[in-house]
This record gives structure tokens, sequence and C-alpha cells, in this order.
């Protein structure tokens, strides 16, 4: 185990490295799984006879434990050891892998992914707030920047990992993959990480707790369930109330807590505030274009799973190149034009996609999720870095747990929205007025359906029809993207105060959202 001193004239033991190493190797992990199950969503649909309603909940039901129970798990591993707390959630994250590499319908699938996201909602706070123990603040920046680095690269790696196993195994390969790797992570962390904890900490609010788990799962499964029982249904609606309830009793009760987990004050922060906006719609958007994409590379374009990773490069390749060249726009000319112009980007992508036909070839597609990758990393990495920039330093951890509970809120939403969007309107539009009612069910249910039908019966007609369904569905989400993007961009324009950010010392060029979160977690 490595022994961490506070003294400055003992030499770190040179293990810490290898400790870094394996952090890396579970944040790698992490930014896998943001990405690698989409591509095997039309395969799950075929082979488990999953709906889209349950295909959302296979990606959401990880995302809603995830931003539920981010900032409790934090606590609890500042409070109790941070080292035992990351173990603990790589031992779950493990099960869940386990689990779902031997699941056989979309009910256990998604158990699976809800085990997985408990696990990873150790991990992701942990794995950061371990390293001030670690390294000191002319290491620190390095380290921060290698941990996050791996899950930027684990983003992009995600698609194309997955469909190459796709395209080789069966499908629950894309959560055996995970295992070895986290094997990794747990034994380096046993051997190598030292252990540290602040019993300053406030406790874990349990009530608040189950308040966000509740209200958010009640409000993402009234929009998975609208498209099937009508938005006006008393199964929504009472979904809706619920959620509404139970989410405003958890604002009063933070409002009112000494030292609540998430700070809503902060929010009264113009920057914070519209910066927060701006990176959770990139969220939203982004999440929901990760789930939509895959079915139409796959079942309209007729590409295999690693056709598709390669086909969702140019938005991950836009949105790195854009976020690397953000950084001196913004200390040129402020986060305000920045994050403008990069949702006014994000608008026009939005709406030149929605031009998308059933025929469109490949070029036109990889043109506009370029101008939003491009858009994405223009918006969200400058606001994110400015929504902590402007707040007082003391109140940063807050921020950052706030700033990324909005984030994964956004994603949850985002994919439970925009694809209900998706199903509702593939279902009004395809016709399967000459169909068995058997068959015309399971053809309005998802696209893999329709397909299956087509094929069964020999009816290409159907196939052209639920083609066309489908992206007019994407079109219409788009649009609804584009217009809420060039809403923010409205907002950010007139709102968002432009006060430019101190130049970084060469030795410390790790964005203020980083590493505001590891200097307040790290506090002894």
């Amino acid at each position: 185990m490595v022994t961490v001193t506070a003294r400055a004239e003992t030499r770190p033991d040179p293990r810490r490295w290898w400790a870094l190493g394996a952090l890396v190797a579970s944040m790698l992990v992490l930014g896998f799984d943001l990405t690698i199950l989409n591509v095997a969503l039309p395969t799950m649909a075929e082979q488990l006879e999953a709906s889209t309603g349950e295909l959302q909940w296979i990606v959401d039901s990880y995302v809603v434990v995830f931003a539920a129970l981010m900032l409790p798990a934090g606590l609890l591993g500042d409070r109790f050891g941070r080292r035992r707390m990351l173990i603990a959630g790589l031992l779950v994250f493990l099960a869940g892998a386990l689990f779902g590499t031997l699941a056989g319908t979309p009910e256990l699938v998604i158990a699976a992914r809800t085990v997985m996201g408990i696990g990873a909602a150790s991990v992701m706070p942990l794995g950061l707030s371990v390293l001030p123990s670690m390294f000191g603040p002319e290491e620190r920046s390095k380290a921060v920047a290698a941990v996050t680095a791996s899950m930027a690269a684990g983003m992009p790696l995600g698609p194309l990992v997955g469909g190459l196993l796709l395209d080789h195994y069966w499908w629950g390969s894309i959560f055996l993959i995970n295992i070895p790797l986290v094997t990794i992570g747990i034994t380096a962390c046993l051997l190598l990480l030292p252990e540290s904890r602040d019993s300053a900490t406030p406790r874990v609010d349990l009530l608040s707790t189950a308040s966000s788990a509740l209200g958010l799962g009640a409000l993402v499964f009234g929009i998975i369930e609208a498209p099937d029982h009508g938005w006006g249904s008393p199964l929504v609606l009472g979904s809706f109330a619920l959620a509404a309830a139970l989410l405003a009793a958890l604002v009063v009760r933070e409002r009112r807590a000494t030292r609540p987990m998430l700070d809503l004050k902060l929010l009264g922060h113009r920057g914070f505030l519209f910066n927060s906006l701006a990176a959770t719609l990139g969220v939203f958007v982004f999440s929901g274009l990760l789930f939509m994409l895959p079915t139409y590379f796959q079942e309209v374009g007729g590409s295999d799973a690693f056709g598709t990773g390669l086909r969702l490069l140019p938005l991950m390749g836009g949105l790195m190149v854009s976020a690397r060249a953000s950084t001196p726009l913004v200390q040129r000319m402020g986060p305000r034009p920045v994050v403008t112009a990069g949702l006014a980007v994000l608008c026009f992508a939005a709406l030149l996609g929605s031009r998308t036909e059933a025929d469109s070839g490949y070029g036109f597609t990889a043109l506009w999720l370029t101008i939003a990758g491009l858009g994405f990393g223009l918006a969200m990495v400058p606001a994110m870095d400015a929504a902590l920039g402007g707040i007082p330093r003391d109140e940063a951890g807050s921020g950052s747990g706030l700033l990324m509970t909005l984030r994964q809120v956004g994603g949850a939403i985002g994919i439970a929205l925009l694809g209900s969007l998706v199903a509702g309107a593939y279902g009004d539009r395809i016709d399967t007025s000459r169909l068995p009612a058997e068959a015309a069910d399971a053809a309005r249910e998802s696209l893999t359906g329709a397909h299956a039908v087509a094929e069964r019966l020999g009816l290409p007609g159907l196939t052209r029809s639920a083609d066309a369904a489908y992206v007019d569905g994407m079109g219409a989400v788009l649009v609804v993207c584009g217009i809420a993007a060039l809403a923010t961009a409205l907002l950010t324009a007139a709102l968002l105060p432009n006060v430019r950010p101190a130049k970084a010392s060469a030795a410390d060029e790790v964005p203020e959202s980083v590493m505001a979160g590891t200097e307040a977690d790290g506090r002894q």
C-alpha cells in the first residue's frame, strides 16, 4: 500500500504512478460504458425482442441511479474512507457486468445496468477525490489530466470496441469487456491506493437521496411510457405528478438544510445558472443523438455494429477538436461569445440534420454530425469551466457536485424524451393498415420489429415505410433540439456574464471544472 505523509521532506512513493494507472483503467471503463452500449441497441432489440421503451430503460436505468447516488456516494467515501468506497463501487460495477453477460431478457439487462450505475456512482467522484492524497500540488494537475483524459478517450473508443465485439461475439460481450479492466483496477486499489477521509464531511441525507432517485425515476418513467399510453393518460400524468411532488420536496429540504448535498443556492449566481443550463442542454442533445443514431445507421443504412462505431467518429472528432480550441478562444473573448456560438452551431447542425432522408448518403450525415460535434465542444466545455469559475472558490466542491448532477439529469431526460418523441412519431407514421393485428403491433413497436415482420412476410414496402417513418421521427427530434439550442443561445447571449478567466500557469492547465472537484473532495 502507498504510504502517504504530509512531510515535505519525505520522498513520495514511486508506486503512486502505478496506482494512477489503475485509476486510469477504472475511468476508461466508465468512459467505455457511456457509449459502448449504444451500438448494441439494435442487436438487443432483435435478439431480446426489446421494445423502444425497454431500450430506453436499458440506457436510462444506469443514468438515473448514477445521477441520484453520485453525491451520496462521494459523501460516504469522504466520511468512511475513499479507498474503501472506491473498491466497493468497482466491486458493485463488476457484479453488474457479470450479471449483464448472463441476462436473457430486457428486464434482467435493465436490472444489470441499474447495478452498474450504482457502482459507477461511487467510482466517478472518488476516482478524482483520492488524487490529492497521492500527489502534491506540482504533480496533481498531471494526475487529474490523466484520469479525465482516460474518460474522454473511452467515449470515442466505446462504439468502435462495441462494434468489433458485436461483429464477432454475442451482445453480452459488451458487458464482458468490463470484467478484466475492473479486476485490474480493484487489485491495484487494494495494493497501491492510500486511504483518506474527511471526518468533517456532512452525513448522507437518506430522505433527500430517496426523493431524488424516486422523483427522477418517476419523471423518466412517465416520459418513456407516454408514446404507448398517451401523454394525457392517468398513468403518465400520475407519474409526472409524483415526480413533481418528490422533486419539490427535495428542493424544499435542501434549501432548509444547514449543509445540503445539493447546494441549490448556487443557482442564484447568474454565471453558474446559465453556464449550467448550456452544459445540461448539450448533454441532453448529445445523449439523445447517441440513442437514436445507431438504429438509423444499422437498420436504415444497413451498417454493421463496427461500421456504426466508425460512423459516429465525426461527432466525437468534432467535439474533441472544438473542445481543445475553446480554451484559447475563451481566454481571448470570454465565455459568453464562445458558448453562444457553440449553441448556434449546434442549432444549425440539428436543423441541417433534420433534412436527412431515408436514402441520404452517409456523406451528408457525416457533415452535420461533424458540425454538431464542433457545437458541442464549443458550448459544453467552456460552459462547465465558466460555471465554477464564477462562484467563490470555497463553494467549488458544492458547485462541481451540483453541475455533475444536472448534467446526468439532462442526459437521462434527453434519452427518455427524445427517444419517446422518435418512438411516437415512428408509430404514428408507419403504414401497417394491411397487416394482421399482431404483426402490426410488432411493426409499430420498433424499427427492428418492422424489419423482422417485413422479412418474414416478404413485404419490402413495409421496410420502406418503416425506414421513412423512423427518419421522419428523427428529423422531428432534431428540429426540437435545434429550437432548444437556439433558445438557450439567445439566453446566454443576453444574460451570461462575460468574465474572462485568468491565464493559467504552465504547470497548471487543468480546467477549473475538474480541479474544483478534486480540491474540494481532497480537503482534510
